[in-house]
């Protein structure tokens, strides 16, 4: 492949197989009815799927070269669904409608995204994903961490989140300039208003630097609403987001008018 189309599309290639053993092992302790694995690239996971018995699954790829190229190496026999396209505008509702797992060396660029958007969809079960290391510590932060935020928040109130391992840089080729972290996720019932939990929980860390009164009061909130939710939670009005639980902020939503 050429060094133009790696830069062009972000790609690392995953070349150790201790680390490709050890996600998909993960992937199989936590098996859906389907299972999706975005950006395959030259097939380093697809294959090991393949090897240990897994057949008929879906990989989407947006780069025309690793298209060609997995259709050319990956054995017909295995019944693997190519799909060309980039996953951030890929209709998962062309899936079937049965608990799916998806898996992925994501790009570092749109993980955030990708995350949501899988854990959005209602046939989320499980999912095994490799991050940045920094982004995946900010996932997995909690309150008072250092990165706790938004995305730890929306991330934690819809899965369990567990980490599978570390994933030094030399373990790609090219290698990148970060490492890497490899996490599960387990599907658990979102809260309900979600649309409002999420609502609330973006317009709280857009301001990091204010209380969480004053955020939300940036974010439209009317401030006899926000002083009486937070007396009602006992919260003192000098508290920060990066001090409520993700659980505290699906009190915070019931205790609060829509916007």
């Amino acid at each position: 492949m050429s060094g133009r189309n790696i830069q062009k599309y972000g790609q690392h290639f995953l070349t150790s197989a201790l680390v490709i053993r050890q996600i998909v092992d993960a992937a199989e302790v936590l098996r859906g009815e389907n299972l999706v694995e975005i950006g395959p690239g030259q097939g380093a996971l697809t294959r090991e799927f393949i090897a240990r018995g897994q057949a008929g699954f879906t990989v989407i790829e947006i780069d025309p070269e690793m298209i060609n190229f997995l259709q050319k190496n990956l054995p017909p026999s295995a019944q693997i669904q190519i799909v060309r396209a980039d996953f951030l505008q890929f209709d998962l509702h062309s899936l079937s409608a049965v608990p799916t797992e998806f898996v992925s060396n994501l790009p570092y660029i749109d993980a955030a995204e990708i995350l949501n958007k899988v854990l959005a969809w209602p046939y989320f079960k499980t999912a095994v994903f490799m991050f940045q290391k920094e982004q995946a510590q900010k996932i997995t932060a909690k309150p008072g961490e250092k990165g706790y935020g938004a995305l730890a928040v929306l991330s934690q109130l819809r899965a369990q989140i567990g980490l599978i391992c570390n994933v030094g840089r030399g373990c790609f080729n090219p290698p990148p300039k970060v490492d890497s972290r490899v996490l599960c996720f387990e599907k658990i019932a979102a809260p309900s208003h979600w649309p409002d939990i999420e609502h609330l929980v973006r317009a709280a860390f857009l301001h990091r630097r204010k209380t969480l009164l004053n955020a939300l009061l940036l974010g439209g909130y009317q401030k006899e609403n926000v002083l009486a939710a937070l007396a009602q939670l006992q919260l003192p009005i000098t508290v920060r987001p990066e001090q409520l639980s993700p659980q505290q902020f699906v009190q915070l939503v019931h205790a609060l008018p829509a916007v």
